[in-house]
């Protein structure tokens, strides 16, 4: 028998797998996993058709394609009127998950403190565990999972090396506002402390608020890796594409663990990707193309038992069902999967501890002929 010691023996699949897989054999409506059940454009199809067909099959440059950093670079300047260089502050990444990998394991050694705020996405943990690394948890509640920083300073050690966030938040919908920013600003000054800044959702913001990158804050900016993600943008979560944005000498230190995890990523895609957002009309919809199915959803189940609540940001709508059952999230997320045909993921799988505040998220990046199928279902329960 071979002795194998896990390193993350608490680890078993995620949530989203298995939610997804009960949907399959139930035939359920999925609107528990993130990714749409539409097409993207099909401009972006032929993109990389061509990409293909002029030769771009063989290993990227490892940072990435050029053209498409410079194109990112641009794109970033003209949002946020921040300079990043695109030969030594932008790397292409194999999607968001893997930026944030690398960045951790950059910089994260055994006995650092890593503070995150749950409920989280399911990947930070792991990895801080599996580099040995501590994780400090701050616990954000419903309905509108808001940060006291005074609370979050009390975190604080002498072996404190990162805070992570993520704006707009997975699972929540919550966004952080310029006052979270200057108390963030305010808590770390003289300090060593590192950001990760997971911003995958950064142009799905309702409601004509502004997303609050750390990239327009210097002090922020000078101690931050920035994600960002291509599946978000373009609705193709399976091309696994995306980047990180860092300051020259934490991005050298990035891409010396880069270069043993991937490389590099897919070539046509990305000079598909570059050729794709030369064209801002390409992207700058989208918020407002999500923000319309926000809207339809919520309409769709406004007259239902649950309590649907505040969605700032991200494509995910969070709701309560105290007034349906006391069963545990999980529990009833598998009672609706099952009995009614709509998976969703409960909330509880994002605290370590399974805080259960009977929250259920639901994704609404799906057709909206999707959303009223499931809503019609839901209405029923």
């Amino acid at each position: 028998m071979l002795n194998i010691q896990s390193k993350l023996p608490g680890v078993g699949t995620t949530i989203f797998s298995v939610m997804s897989k009960l949907a399959t054999e139930h035939n359920a409506i999925n609107l528990s996993q993130g990714f749409p059940d539409y097409a993207c454009d099909p401009k972006l199809i032929e993109l990389v058709n061509k990409a293909m067909k002029d030769g771009f099959n063989q290993y990227a440059p490892m940072p990435g394609s050029n053209l498409l950093k410079e194109n990112i670079a641009e794109k970033v300047e003209k949002l946020y009127q921040v300079k990043y260089n695109p030969d030594t502050e932008i790397t292409i990444t194999a999607g968001g998950t893997q930026a944030i990998f690398t960045a951790l394991t950059t910089v994260i050694n055994p006995g650092d403190e890593v503070i995150i705020f749950e409920p989280a996405y399911d990947s930070y943990a792991p990895t801080i565990k599996l580099l040995g690394g501590i994780v400090k948890t701050y616990e954000l509640a419903p309905p509108d999972y808001g940060i006291n920083w005074e609370m979050v300073k009390k975190l604080f050690t002498a072996n404190t090396r990162m805070i992570i966030l993520n704006s707009p938040q997975n699972p929540t919908g919550s966004i952080l506002a310029a006052e979270d920013m200057q108390a963030l600003i305010k808590l770390i000054n003289g300090t060593d402390i590192l950001i990760l800044s997971d911003e995958v959702y950064e142009h799905l913001i309702y409601d004509g608020q502004k997303h609050q990158s750390v990239m327009l804050y210097p002090e922020l900016r000078q101690r931050s890796f920035i994600i960002a993600s291509f599946g978000k943008l373009l609705h193709a979560t399976g091309w696994k594409l995306g980047y990180c944005l860092a300051p020259e000498k934490l991005t050298a230190e990035f891409r010396k663990v880069h270069q043993f995890n991937v490389f590099s990523v897919n070539s046509a895609m990305q000079q598909a990707i570059a050729t794709y957002i030369k064209e801002p009309d390409n992207y700058t919809g989208i918020g407002n193309f999500f923000q319309q199915k926000r809207d339809y959803f919520r309409a769709l189940l406004a007259d239902s038992r649950f309590k649907l609540l505040p969605c700032n940001g991200s494509y995910f709508q969070c709701a309560g069902y105290n007034e349906i059952s006391d069963e545990s999230d999980k529990d009833f997320s598998i009672r609706l999967l099952k009995e009614f045909g709509v998976a969703t993921i409960p909330v509880s799988a994002f605290y370590q501890k399974g805080t259960d505040h009977k929250i259920i998220r639901f994704c609404f990046a799906k057709e909206n002929s999707t959303l009223s199928k499931a809503a019609e279902k839901l209405r029923k329960v």
